[in-house]
């Protein structure tokens, strides 16, 4: 009553062996499958861990950076300049790890933010009453003054163009994780679950529990059993290049860690814009949100105090280096498994499964 292991010689298999056969196949494919899987998978995870700790070890330096600006030069707003500044690199954070929002949403919203601060502080540091209507009517007024000039509109194109492929390798990456993950659950057919026990166990049922199958024939039972997973090759092929191309869009001119660095330049340049129009942007703000109550005294606005650039600091160059080395490691590994799906079948034959020195071998149907 057997369905695989038929021969004319004497067996000592059952049907029910036969079963626990193709059990066992189905559990070796898939554990052979996922060792295969995971040392590819463990460096595209430690590389997705690595890149957000280097992201975030130079937000927090450009963040750090912008705070301090607001400390050193623009201290009367400073203490409430910190949540803004907070949400702007908190926004920036989750943009690149792939969250739905955009970097023209954050950084406007920022300056929104801002205007109120530097209206109230800075322009008519005398200004007593800053009620919630009157904040945002500021608010809502800065859309239409645009009290900062081009500043706040190159902040978006520069951030944009830097941070976009960040955000797409971070998707990418993700990506190829779950086109891992989906490999190791490919279920096999019967047909080759059928194929794998005439191969590995069908000598057993004639003793013949030492004899391995001939390479050939596995690369035949293999290439089979696997032709959905290899389907994959062209577009894992597809992937790695554009993991490269978005590598090296990282590394060119609009770069992620110069243009981190350079928020806290972008801010002071608008800032220091609006104060030079200070007395153009209170006409027009009286006009649509009316005079607000103003204290006492002859009281001028803040001097305006240029800041100069501030030198770059071993912080962020340590950052930027480890992102940069980073970039290069992984791209060059990633590089060497452009062919994993191709040679998938071949990686599988390779080691104890089949009999490589040695005269003799199963190809299926007898010892040759």
């Amino acid at each position: 009553d057997l369905q695989i292991c038929q021969h004319r010689a004497p067996t000592c298999c059952t049907k029910k062996m036969e079963e626990s056969y193709q059990a066992a196949v189905r559990r070796e494919r898939a554990q052979s499958i996922q060792a295969l899987n995971f040392e590819l998978k463990y460096m595209i995870v430690a590389h997705i861990t690595a890149f957000q700790e280097a992201f975030e070890s130079l937000l927090r330096f450009a963040e750090n950076r912008t705070s301090s600006l607001f400390e050193t030069a623009y201290r009367p707003m400073a203490k409430e300049a910190a949540e803004p500044v907070k949400e702007l690199f908190t926004d920036i954070s989750l943009y690149i790890l792939g969250a739905e929002t955009t970097v023209e949403s954050a950084v406007l919203r920022f300056f929104d933010s801002l205007f109120p601060l530097v209206y109230s502080r800075l322009i008519n540091p005398g200004i007593t009453d800053l009620s919630e209507d009157y904040t945002e009517c500021l608010r809502l007024t800065r859309q239409d003054i645009n009290p900062f000039g081009h500043y706040s509109k190159n902040m978006v194109t520069e951030l944009s163009k830097s941070l976009w492929p960040s955000r797409m390798l971070s998707q990418a990456l993700s990506l190829g994780i779950e086109v891992i993950n989906s490999t190791e659950h490919a279920a096999l057919s019967k047909e080759c679950s059928r194929a794998l026990v005439r191969m590995q166990y069908c000598p057993h049922c004639q003793g013949l529990t030492l004899i391995r199958p001939c390479v050939g024939y596995c690369l035949n039972v293999m290439r089979g059993c696997l032709a959905s997973v290899s389907e994959l090759d062209v577009q894992w092929r597809e992937f790695i290049s554009t993991l490269e191309y978005l590598a090296n869009e990282m590394a060119a001119s609009h770069e992620l860690e110069t243009a981190l660095a350079g928020i806290w330049s972008s801010i002071n340049e608008a800032i220091l814009h609006a104060q030079l129009n200070g007395p153009q942007l209170s006409a027009t703000v009286d006009k649509v949100c009316g005079q607000p109550k103003q204290q006492e005294g002859n009281l001028s606005s803040a001097n305006i105090v240029p800041v100069k650039e501030v030198p770059e600091t071993q912080t962020f160059v340590m950052a930027h280096t480890s992102l940069n080395n980073k970039r290069r490691e992984f791209i060059n590994y990633m590089k060497r498994s452009r062919t994993f799906y191709a040679s998938i079948a071949e990686r599988l034959c390779d080691g104890d499964l089949v009999m490589r020195d040695s005269s003799t071998c199963w190809n299926g149907e007898d010892v040759v």
